[in-house]
């Protein structure tokens, strides 16, 4: 009788696959509330990679962290038409503490714009104090109707950034920094996931902004999914919050704004863009342990012997991890990294030592070959840069083998629902399109200009509509 594979496999049921490796790999589990989530902790280190990295690029921008508060007065929400019309429907509303009921309802935080303008508009009084960068770590809750871990729960984690500037030119000028050089350059070399950067159409934009930069990454099944935003709020919010600035000519002006977002959407995203049917691959320049050293049997030469290799490769430079539980069996453990997607596995037996050798599984292309133990730390830089890149060049192609140009909406709709993605002018489609495509659940990604890069305007001559299924 054959095995049964650990996980359901990818091609029989790519939603069960994903529910599947989350549980067996250790990242999370549901919370007790329907939508929340507990994040185990190797989901955690994938998570705390993600931010070390997202952090320092964002301190690089020159925006600083700090905290708002996780209650915001319902008030605040509703100075902002647009804004508390678009977050309505997803709003956690607090009427009764302390055992009595609230003179004023408190929103649990779906994102900040509101009491971090509330803020602004104390802090900001002249051009000397702008730009005002401002980057904050937290929480957020959005009611979630179809939760599913990572992807979309109703409280997740995030970083959020708010800035306040003297011109709509360099309001514009940072949000796509961000977009740029924070959030593709992360993605891209960091996650190994390729992604399209574009414009989000007025449909799809985030309330309140003039302008919604997206970047959008295809999954193994074909599926979008927004990896991060960065939005042009132009005035909206100044004008709702009165902030405003003292110009260098002695005018009172209202200062023009970004907002910009990623989350632990990104830990799903990881998993639906490399994960197969062995489990997890985890880029090496962002996993918490980039090697394992297993021991195979309890044997006091073995032992002595891969904590002796660990401790040469941390002193390299790798973030390394000792496995001697041989108390446990050595293909249960195996597969246990297989499933976490340890780049690579080091496995030494009493065989091994004889023969100075190590056995060495590469996770990322597969396959395991000996080399000898004394080579270890000059070989395994170069092996963790080839998998990366592997994982990167992997991306690119599936994306690219899978995105189709049409020139109608029906071929459009016909790509999207046989799991991949299509590309028709935006003059073509329009916004009459876009509606028509909701009723096939297809949506528009973003708007990127002819050569690929992100076009000014939504109507710029020659916008190119991305079109797929989404999460």
């Amino acid at each position: 009788m054959a095995k049964a594979p650990v996980l359901t496999p990818r091609a029989d049921d790519f939603p069960r696959w994903y529910q599947d490796l989350i549980s067996k790999a250790e990242l999370a589990d549901n919370g007790p509330v329907r939508g929340t989530m507990v994040i185990r902790p190797y989901g955690y280190g994938l998570w705390e990679r993600m931010q070390q990295e997202m952090d320092a690029r964002i301190k690089e921008a020159g925006a600083q962290n700090a905290y708002f508060p996780l209650f915001i007065p319902q008030s605040y929400l509703t100075k902002e038409a647009e804004h508390v019309e678009g977050f309505a429907p997803e709003l956690a509303v607090v009427t009764h503490a302390g055992g009595k009921e609230l003179d004023e309802p408190v929103v649990v935080r779906p994102t900040s714009e509101t009491i971090v303008n509330d803020y602004f508009s104390k802090w900001v009084q002249s051009y000397r104090d702008l730009p005002l960068l401002i980057n904050q770590w937290a929480n957020v809750v959005r009611w979630e109707m179809r939760p599913r871990v990572f992807l979309r729960t109703t409280e997740f984690l995030w970083q959020e950034g708010h800035t306040a500037h003297a011109t709509y030119e360099d309001a514009r000028d940072y949000a796509a920094h961000i977009h740029e050089k924070v959030y593709a350059d992360f993605m891209v070399n960091v996650l190994g996931i390729d992604v399209v950067l574009g414009r989000k159409t007025p449909g799809e934009r985030f309330a309140g902004a003039v302008n919604t930069l997206t970047l959008e990454a295809m999954m193994g099944d074909g599926k979008a999914l927004q990896m991060g935003t960065s939005h042009e709020l132009g005035q909206n919010f100044a004008k709702a919050f009165n902030t405003r600035y003292l110009s260098k000519d002695g005018r009172e002006e209202f200062v023009w704004q970004t907002s910009w977002g990623s989350s632990t959407r990104m830990v799903g995203g990881l998993i639906m863009s490399h994960g197969d049917d062995s489990g997890l691959r985890v880029p090496p320049r962002l996993a918490p342990v980039q090697a394992v050293v297993l021991a195979i049997k309890g044997d006091d030469a073995v032992l002595a012997k891969v904590h002796e290799i660990g401790d040469r490769l941390k002193a390299a430079g790798v973030r390394v991890q000792v496995d001697d539980r041989t108390d446990t069996p050595f293909g249960r453990r195996a597969v246990d990294w297989e499933l976490k997607g340890v780049p690579v596995r080091i496995e030494v037996g009493p065989r091994d030592l004889e023969n100075g050798t190590a056995m060495l599984a590469r996770r990322i292309p597969g396959g395991k070959e000996p080399v000898a133990i004394d080579s270890l730390v000059r070989l395994l830089p170069a092996v963790l840069e080839e998998d990366q890149a592997l994982l990167l060049t992997q991306s690119r192609e599936r994306r690219e083998s899978r995105t189709s140009e049409v020139s109608t909406m029906g071929e459009a709709v016909e790509a999207a629902v046989a799991g991949g993605w299509a590309r028709i002018p935006w003059a073509v489609l329009g916004e009459e399109g876009e509606a028509e495509l909701a009723a096939h659940a297809v949506t528009v990604r973003c708007l990127v200009a002819e050569d690929g890069s992100v076009p000014g305007s939504d109507d710029a001559p020659g916008n190119v509509a991305v079109v797929a299924r989404a999460y």
